[in-house]
């Protein structure tokens, strides 16, 4: 009788001795060098996980994150001028707490960049490349905070 992969013990084939070692210098050095840049395999053509990324994403993801702080401002200035928030979901916690507000904001902002970031090398559909979607998501951003902005003008001359 043959037995499967799954019911064999697994065996360490590695030596008690760790050969690397985590100092302040293997980080500053892995930083500086990193170790892939690109997919290893045929497969990694097509969803490439690797763990140094270009400048240009740290930009758009920096970006992002800041017009999500301005946007969560103007959105708490407007609405204390008397406008109101469009989003249900936001909308609950603005009246209940700010500080909720901000905290549930950024952490489903950067939540959902750190996904776009691991996914940035990939093509969505096989067309469009996810660094796309970051570009969207920062033009996005950008129009809701000029909206925002010419809605403070609006006000401020009510007033």
């Amino acid at each position: 009788m043959t037995q499967s992969l799954i019911d064999l013990p697994l065996v360490e084939r590695r030596g008690r001795d760790e050969r690397r070692s985590r100092t302040l210098f293997a980080y500053l050095y892995g930083g500086h060098r990193p170790r892939r840049l690109n997919g290893r395999r045929e497969a990694d053509k097509v969803y490439p996980f690797i763990d140094w990324h270009s400048a240009r994403v740290l930009a758009l993801a920096l970006g992002i994150l800041a017009l999500c702080v301005a946007d969560g401002v103007l959105t708490v200035v407007l609405i204390t001028n008397g406008a109101t928030e469009e989003n249900p979901f936001m909308a609950m916690l603005v009246p209940q707490n700010l500080g909720l507000f901000a905290a549930v904001k950024l952490t489903l902002t950067a939540t959902s960049l750190f996904v776009i970031v691991a996914c940035s090398r990939m093509r969505l559909m096989r067309y469009i490349p996810g660094e796309s979607i970051m570009y969207l998501v920062l033009t996005v951003y950008a129009v809701l905070i000029g909206y925002e902005l010419k809605l403070l003008a609006v006000i401020q001359d009510v007033w």
